[in-house]
């Protein structure tokens, strides 16, 4: 598998960076400065750095990205109908590119991705509007390579490679061409959401303790059609919904 050439999906355009404070922030001015700026994305833009000094998760949260691993950004055309599907379709896409390397991934609600209970990758996506009207949708990817990850954090170096951390597949340039076809293959179901909400609950993480919500522990019944939580705690029912 390690000799098999691995080649970008589709017509991307990549700026690639030696470091940079925050991919987002550099999507941001990519985009700003486009003639048509103020109109639709029509291609689809990605900006890939070897170093962060100051990714960010979700709620604002640091997300450590030395280099090693794949820190992405990256905007692309949108169907307004599938907002649903924008985390799941990412998660779902990168979660099927982690198995074929053997890689039994879970996803954990909202935007994340475990190995054995610990984290693999961070998704930040979110849509651009005007008005009601959606006019593309950008993504932020955070995936452990060969990297020095912290506590509580895998990489796909140290499970392909126990004790050694390096693997041929997990580097970077290898795995950016995994996060690249994670966007392509959620691109290629933004209109079936029912398909993205099934293979998002069949890798659904749901740890047998239950998860905590308003002080009390709940049990993982599922997902919604729009991308919510389901949570059950004996006769009652409760929700959470995705914000984007």
């Amino acid at each position: 598998m390690a000799g098999r050439p691995l080649r970008p999906p589709g017509p991307w355009q990549i700026r690639r960076l030696a470091v940079c404070g925050s991919t987002e922030w550099e999507l941001e001015r990519w985009l700003g400065g486009r003639p048509s700026a103020t109109g639709p994305l029509e291609g689809r833009l990605a900006v890939i750095a070897a170093r962060q000094r100051y990714g960010h998760g979700q709620r604002g949260r640091l997300w450590s990205a030395p280099r090693g691993g794949v820190w992405l950004s990256a905007a692309f055309p949108w169907s307004g109908e599938a907002r649903a599907s924008l985390a799941l379709g990412l998660a779902v896409g990168l979660a099927q590119q982690l198995e074929t390397l053997g890689l039994p991934v879970r996803i954990k609600w909202p935007n994340d991705l475990l190995l054995h209970g610990r984290k693999l990758a961070g998704l930040l996506p979110r849509l651009r509007l005007r008005g009601a009207q959606v006019r593309w949708a950008q993504a932020g990817i955070g995936l452990n390579g060969i990297n020095r990850v912290p506590p509580g954090a895998v990489s796909v170096g140290q499970a392909l490679a126990p004790g050694r951390a390096w693997h041929p597949e997990a580097c970077p340039r290898r795995l950016e061409v995994r996060v690249l076809s994670a966007i392509d293959w959620a691109l290629r179901h933004a209109d079936e959401p029912d398909l993205v909400r099934r293979e998002a609950e069949r890798r659904l993480w749901s740890p047998r303790e239950g998860v905590e919500h308003l002080g009390l522990r709940w049990q993982i019944a599922g997902l919604e059609s729009d991308g919510g939580l389901r949570l059950e705690r004996g006769p009652w029912r409760t929700t959470l919904a995705r914000v984007f």
